[in-house]
């Protein structure tokens, strides 16, 4: 990465970062670009997979989960 961009970049203020970075991955999702998984992340899947098959009623539904970010938001 060129460390003028960067220095660019690093002039804006927050909220124009957080747009700017929305506009980057936006361009990379529309080019149907898929990032590849580390080692940690597939292990960590396979886990969660793993754990899911073994207890496949130790779930929270979502209206719960969604519930409790959107309270999280409001503190």
């Amino acid at each position: 990465m060129s460390a003028q961009l960067l220095q660019q970049a690093s002039v804006l203020d927050i909220d124009e970062q957080i747009e700017l970075v929305e506009a980057i991955w936006n361009s990379i999702v529309s080019r149907g670009a898929v990032p590849s998984l580390t080692e940690a992340q597939k292990t960590e899947i396979d886990r969660r997979l793993a754990d899911h098959l073994a207890n496949p009623n130790d779930v929270v539904p979502w209206s719960e989960v969604k519930a409790a970010a959107l309270a999280q938001t409001r503190q």
